[in-house]
């Protein structure tokens, strides 16, 4: 279904793939970022759309001469990477656990780092730049190179899956890790504090922005692409690490040629050219979709996921949804779900089974199906998986 626009009487209109209603502080969250004066066009709002800080999760807001950092996030550069192998679904016969116990021994998750940092790591033209980011990460040097090939915790996942033609993919989900939070965090504090002092009267604290011209801008965009690129590496790191696990199993450690690549941010914020003008475009939680850009939109730990291809609709300033999106808190689907239901709601797939991972049961995510229906003007499927084994972070 194409999108709807929002009764909200904003200064800027809010148009919305969602489908359904948005809940009164839903509305209230998309309203305050209508109602910015450096807002370009209309905000838009993915199907997967939800509660976020400051702005909701799966908006697109792009801006004229300002960017709002908390809107960005601080897991900058969030987002999924993607391989087609050329292997089938009979070669992973009774070794999908064996599978996921060296993909577990060889990929730090949660707040695990790397022990030793390999020589791709090492070599990465970012750490050149490292003395230009914000005084407040300098000494995150040596935590940050230890953790560039780990996937962090809460939704981040590495995935093994099939698709309809029983062909076998390798996927995985994740950011900048602490070195992208801590930036996120120091500069998001700061345009707070500049807000503060100019007596300007926000909405919500956590739309304080910069503007362009500024060194603060300035130094925010500087560490904002650092930090982007250190997050598509970072997945680019653990994807070959992945890689090599799977053909050491299915083809005695021959290397071998991916059949399609994807690697997307959906946490980020680029400059981009929409409607004629020169723009800055953030995606929190939506995933680029211009004509010919490949994307990934992840259901959940139990569900299909979507590798798909952009249509180019402006509207949605060529996006489209980042994932299924939750459809409850943590807290709330801790309280509302049992253990049983985990492991009902994974039958069938090699993956951990137990409470610390009952928040993301996927009953507390959206329907996928219908948030694919509802972007059906903003992308086309290329191919259509299911996992069978699922590390979480």
């Amino acid at each position: 279904m194409p999108y709807s626009e929002l009764d909200l009487s904003s200064p800027a209109p809010v148009l919305s793939w969602a489908g359904h209603p948005l809940a009164s502080d839903e509305t209230r969250m998309a309203k305050n970022v209508a109602s910015l004066p450096f807002i370009f066009k209309h905000v838009a709002l993915m199907p997967d759309v939800h509660l976020g800080k400051g702005a909701l999760v799966g908006s697109v807001i792009a801006t004229k001469e300002a960017i709002i950092p908390a809107a960005v996030g601080v897991d900058i550069g969030c987002g999924m990477c993607a391989i087609k192998t050329p292997f089938g679904a009979d070669q992973l016969e009774g070794k999908l656990k064996k599978i996921r116990q060296d993909i577990e021994a060889q990929i730090p998750v949660g707040f695990n780092e790397n022990d030793e940092v390999e020589k791709s790591v090492t070599n990465w033209q970012g750490w050149r730049q490292f003395k230009e980011l914000h005084p407040g990460v300098q000494r995150l040097e040596g935590k940050a190179m230890k953790q560039l090939g780990s996937l962090g915790g809460g939704n981040h996942f590495i995935e093994l899956c099939l698709d309809r033609e029983n062909q076998v993919w390798l996927m995985l989900h994740s950011g900048s890790r602490n070195i992208g939070n801590m930036l996120a965090q120091n500069h998001i504090n700061t345009a707070k504090d500049l807000a503060k002092l100019a007596g300007l009267s926000l909405p919500d604290q956590d739309l304080a922005a910069f503007v362009t011209g500024t060194p603060e801008f300035a130094a925010y965009w500087h560490d904002l692409q650092w930090a982007q690129e250190y997050a598509r590496f970072n997945r680019e790191v653990m994807m070959a690490r992945f890689k090599r696990i799977i053909e050491l199993h299915l083809a005695g450690g021959k290397p071998t040629k991916p059949l399609l690549s994807v690697n997307c941010h959906h946490n980020y914020a680029e400059k981009e050219v929409h409607y004629g003008e020169a723009v800055y475009v953030t995606r929190k939680g939506a995933v680029r979709a211009r004509e010919e850009d490949y994307g990934i939109i992840p259901g959940s730990m139990g569900t299909k996921s979507y590798i798909v291809k952009g249509k180019g609709n402006h509207e949605s300033y060529c996006s489209c949804s980042h994932g299924a999106g939750r459809a409850m808190s943590r807290n709330k689907a801790k309280l509302q779900y049992t253990l049983d239901d985990l492991i009902q709601q994974t039958q069938g797939i090699e993956c951990r089974k137990d409470e610390g991972v009952l928040d993301e049961i996927p009953a507390a995510y959206k329907p996928i199906d219908q948030v694919m229906d509802n972007q059906a003007d903003l992308v086309e499927v290329v191919a259509t998986l299911k996992q069978v084994v699922c590390v979480k972070g």
